[in-house]
């Protein structure tokens, strides 16, 4: 763990029913209930981070403690994870409230377009309805970043980052050519091993391959158990589900919403990013010549949430020096 990211700042973990399907929300900072919260203390915003796929919101931790620390413990930074990408332990309480009643029949809620229902159901039902929100997306959750700012015009977002945006053409990109035909024709022939293999391990043994896994990451977490979602066969498939949705739909960038809210959007390419090239930042810099459209400078890969929490944390909170000095404590 990165000094800067200090051990003693507090993430709550929650399992909640969204849309029928539990939901797991790391909560950093010390409100964990802002419905419900009437007190003088409570922040006038939250930061919301959508992640990519896979949707496990524990790789997001470091990334949503050093963004909490980076703008002085100020405001909540929640992750969401995707519909069916985490399941609850057995002894752990889900969270059950009143659903919108916009959301109840969400049809293929694992698809791309249910996860856009999705995130869209919890902040209707889980954040007060003038909090001001800043919204985060990375990598596909950059994508339905959009589609909130297109689909929810009540939810008062006053900022979006798109870090490392798949919103175009992903079945065309370097990785793209590769994943699309083991997505889209061979998925259903990677199942059955995966349940072989993977649904009779018992926790125990889960935990020890998580703690391997994460070790040859050279990554420092000291609790593996958020993590025994990456060895859930269901949440695998629904992984690999979306990930085929993702190769299909997202072909032809939504310029019409981008074009609406650009005032609000920051977009950041990668210079060596298979998924979005760097032909696609060029493109977006010539039709958006007005927008802020970043490229790294920092050599970040696609994963930054991985090794490089702690320097996009840092540019966030910079970005947003001055939306935040406009709010209320």
């Amino acid at each position: 763990m990165d000094s800067d990211v200090k051990e003693e700042i507090p993430v709550h973990e929650e399992f909640i029913l969204c849309c029928g399907v539990e939901t797991q929300v790391l909560k950093c900072g010390p409100w964990t209930d802002l419905i419900n919260d009437q007190s003088a203390n409570r922040p006038k915003l939250l930061i919301f981070i959508i992640t990519g796929n896979p949707g496990f919101s524990a790789f997001y931790v470091p990334f949503a403690k050093a963004l909490y620390s980076s703008t002085k413990g100020q405001f909540p930074v929640w992750v969401i994870s995707h519909a069916g990408h985490a399941m609850a332990p057995k002894d752990k309480r889900i969270l059950t409230t009143s659903d919108d009643p916009n959301a109840q029949e969400i049809k293929d809620i694992y698809g791309l377009r249910g996860q856009i229902e999705h995130k869209l159901a919890f902040l209707r039902t889980h954040v007060p309805k003038k909090m001001k929100l800043v919204v985060i997306g990375h990598s596909i959750g950059c994508y339905i970043s959009l589609q909130i700012l297109k689909h929810g015009p009540e939810l008062p977002i006053i900022r979006s980052f798109l870090l490392f945006p798949t919103i175009e053409r992903m079945s065309v990109s370097p990785n793209g050519k590769i994943a699309t035909p083991l997505l889209c024709w061979l998925r259903y022939a990677l199942y059955i091993p995966i349940y072989l293999l993977l649904k009779p391990w018992p926790v125990n043994i889960k935990s020890l391959m998580v703690r391997m896994c994460l070790r040859m990451m050279n990554l420092q977490i000291s609790s593996e158990y958020l993590f025994l979602n990456m060895l859930e066969p269901s949440c695998l498939v629904n992984v690999a589900y979306l990930a085929s949705q993702e190769m299909m739909e997202v072909v032809k960038r939504d310029n019409e919403t981008i074009r609406e809210h650009l005032s609000k959007l920051t977009f950041y390419y990668g210079t060596k990013d298979a998924w979005c090239p760097k032909e696609y930042y060029e493109d977006m810099k010539k039709d958006f010549p007005e927008g802020d459209i970043q490229l790294c400078e920092k050599k970040m890969p696609h994963a930054f949430v991985l090794h490089f929490y702690q320097e996009m944390a840092s540019m966030v909170a910079d970005w947003l020096k001055d939306d935040l000095s406009k709010i209320e404590y």
